[in-house]
């Protein structure tokens, strides 16, 4: 007999300095024990203990305290599971507090989510380190280090520097070309390359330089204060950069630096299948979207699709969100995932008597801080807004936002930086698309938004001002399971479903990850070329006669259709219309075969072989004058050709004799007898 997981709830009101949610708490955990106390962190802690012993899976509302509690597990032994959550900062301390039992429900309904946990890659470093500099503060950033890594400094500058009086590690001279690499894989390479001169005495001297040595290293420090050497160079692991006239960075980056020796283990934020990948078929290149947004260089073109360097990417997630057809996909946690806790956050809330919910999307870095300071020095987070925790809020892509609004959002935001450590732009198309997209169908105006703060004051403003829109006529409540593409799909034909106001068409801009192709049919020759390059199936063959369908909810507009095409006769319209999403395959051109006139045997189009016939006859000397029959081979499919061939003894070199090759002696003797007769030379 199956076992029955038992899941326990904990409670607590922090010393009743907020509402005691339990009766709220039992609206969200349908079928969990709900226990409620004061202090469970201390008077309270044997409960603690008793729900440990008796559960499988024990969450408690209370983050502050997890260590604490993952102690008395750990001394329990406890081998179930255990999470945490935040209803104090998010909810009990609140000027709302009262108002906010649906909202702890719905929090709790959400942690009961698995959040699951991504793959990881690992990076080795040896303590080889490489410091960058122009003058004495790299040498004395070398002494520093000595003892504890491998140093090297290499000098960009060559003047007033003294020579040390003991050579306790290598120093050179030279400028970085390019450099490449991650923490525990660097390599540099280096022009104007000089070793010192042992015998430099007031000031260090250079020997002969050398362009294109090679440095490897597993970290480096940057003190030269000039450009860096990498994109986003703040999200480079083991790229150390500091100002070398500030003292206190200096002393920041070298406490950092001693610290990265020996295996670090790190996400792999993105799932990729290169399958899926629509960056290129035959050498054409289609999508790029991803290549145009990474910030860190980890994307790169590898053949028909592009690769990620899991070792270089910062996890930002633009690169899953900007994806159409699901090739990259974020796993920190996954598109399916997130959703799915969505789900249970707003329809949990809903079912509790909340209304006009706002989701508010954040980072766990930024967010947290922030929503912490706004319950301890200020009015807290409003009753309605629900906080979820996520990477990166620019992990978000299309699907998330229109799930949110069709599960009941009223308005959904996301929390950043006033100056993010990632590139936005990616984040801002899909905002812009969201919203379109949103407000075609009745959502209101600017439903999606980015609050751009570090101040918990400028954020309680921002949230105060965000309006309610109408949100969806009829909440849907569709189960968010699939693949990437297969969520975007869903989650905009839910977001139609559920519209206020819906419409069937709704105009996109160019690059968005839906539209259509319009194909001139009396230019088509159903060769077919456009649909080996489709990489989703939008475009499809016929299976019985010579076709050509399209179907409008699987194109991606990443125009290899159109690049490949070898008449051009192709276009795409990015839009979305709902009527053809939900339609069986159109057909843009189907013709006739034509049959082998030996065997019956359909093959080609007629067209396409009346056409070759019509440009052959009378034109080419194997098919002209007595050779007018062998024209029939054309007629024929590939099998009754070849015996054709053979049969009638065809002989490709049997035409007219070429004209020998023109020399120069040709011409002078053409000009000679021009002249002679009195012409003109040519």
């Amino acid at each position: 007999m199956e076992r029955t997981e038992r899941r326990k709830v904990l409670v607590c009101s922090c010393e009743r300095t907020m509402p005691a949610f339990g009766e709220s708490a039992r609206r969200g955990c349908e079928g969990a024990e709900i226990l409620e106390g004061d202090q469970l962190c201390g008077a309270e802690l044997d409960r603690v203990r008793a729900a440990l012993d008796a559960g499988d899976r024990v969450t408690i509302a209370c983050t502050q305290q997890a260590p604490l509690f993952l102690q008395t597990a750990e001394e329990l032994r406890f081998e179930g599971s255990l999470d945490f959550v935040n209803i104090r900062e998010t909810a009990g301390w609140s000027a709302e507090a009262g108002a906010a039992g649906p909202k702890a429900a719905a929090l709790l309904a959400m942690a009961a989510e698995p959040a699951g946990a991504p793959a990881a890659v690992t990076l080795t470093s040896g303590g080889v380190v490489l410091i960058l500099g122009r003058d004495e503060t790299a040498i004395e950033a070398g002494r520093q280090l000595a003892d504890r890594l491998d140093v090297t400094v290499l000098l960009s500058g060559r003047e007033g520097i003294v020579p040390p009086r003991v050579w306790d590690f290598p120093v050179a001279h030279g400028a970085v070309r390019t450099a490449t690499g991650h923490l525990g894989a660097f390599e540099l390479t280096v022009d104007d390359f000089a070793l010192p001169v042992p015998s430099s005495r007031a000031e260090l001297a250079f020997g002969a330089p050398q362009d294109g040595a090679v440095s490897q290293c597993d970290l480096i420090l940057d003190l030269r204060g000039g450009p860096p050497l990498f994109p986003a160079h703040e999200l480079r692991d083991g790229y150390l950069r500091a100002d070398p006239g500030d003292r206190a960075q200096v002393a920041t980056a070298l406490w950092r630096a001693a610290d990265l020796v020996g295996e670090f283990d790190k996400p792999r934020y993105i799932d990729f299948t290169a399958d899926l990948c629509a960056h290129s078929r035959s050498r054409i290149t289609g999508c790029t979207r991803c290549l145009e947004l990474c910030p860190t260089g980890a994307i790169t073109p590898a053949g028909d699709h592009v690769a990620i360097d899991p070792y270089i990417c910062a996890g930002c997630g633009s690169c899953a969100a900007a994806c159409p057809t699901g090739a990259a996909a974020y796993d920190m946690p996954g598109a399916e995932t997130l959703l799915a806790r969505l789900r249970a956050l707003l329809l949990t809330y809903r079912e509790a008597g909340g209304r006009a919910p706002v989701v508010l999307f954040h980072d766990t870095d930024h967010g947290d801080a922030l929503i912490d300071a706004l319950a301890r020095f200020g009015d807290g987070l409003p009753a309605r807004v629900l906080p979820v925790p996520v990477n990166a809020v620019t992990q978000l892509g299309l699907e998330t936002w229109a799930a949110a609004l069709s599960w009941g959002a009223t308005a959904v935001r996301a929390l950043a930086r006033a100056r993010p450590r990632h590139d936005m732009a990616g984040l801002h198309r899909t905002l812009d698309l969201a919203n379109r997209l949103a407000e075609a169908l009745g959502y209101g105006t600017d439903p999606c938004g980015l609050i751009e703060t570090d101040d918990p004051d400028e954020l309680a403003l921002a949230l105060a001002r965000t309006g309610d829109g109408p949100g969806p006529a009829r909440p849907a409540t569709f189960l968010a399971v699939g693949g990437k593409r297969s969520l975007l799909v869903s989650a905009v034909s839910e977001l139609h479903r559920a519209a206020p106001a819906p419409v069937d068409y709704v105009p996109l801009p160019t690059g968005s990850p839906f539209g259509s192709v319009a194909v001139d049919a009396d230019g088509c020759t159903l060769c077919l070329s456009c649909v080996g390059a489709c990489p989703t199936g939008a475009l499809s063959a016929g299976e019985d006669r010579p076709a050509l369908y399209f179907t409008e909810s699987a194109c991606v507009q990443c125009g290899l259709c159109a690049a490949i095409c070898p008449e051009k006769v192709i276009s795409l319209t990015p839009q979305l219309d709902f009527v053809a999403w939900h339609a069986p395959r159109r057909v843009i051109k189907e013709e006739e075969p034509y049959h082998c006139i030996r065997c019956g045997t359909p093959f080609g189009t007629r067209s396409t072989v009346e056409r070759i016939v019509a440009r052959l006859e009378g034109r080419h000397w194997m098919f002209s004058g007595t050779n007018a029959g062998r024209l029939d081979v054309v007629r024929m499919c590939e099998r009754c050709r070849i015996e054709a061939v053979t049969n009638e003894g065809f002989d490709p070199y049997a035409g007219p004799a070429r004209p020998a090759p023109r020399t120069t002696d040709d011409y002078l003797r053409e000009r000679r007898q021009r002249a002679g007769n009195g012409k003109p030379p040519a």
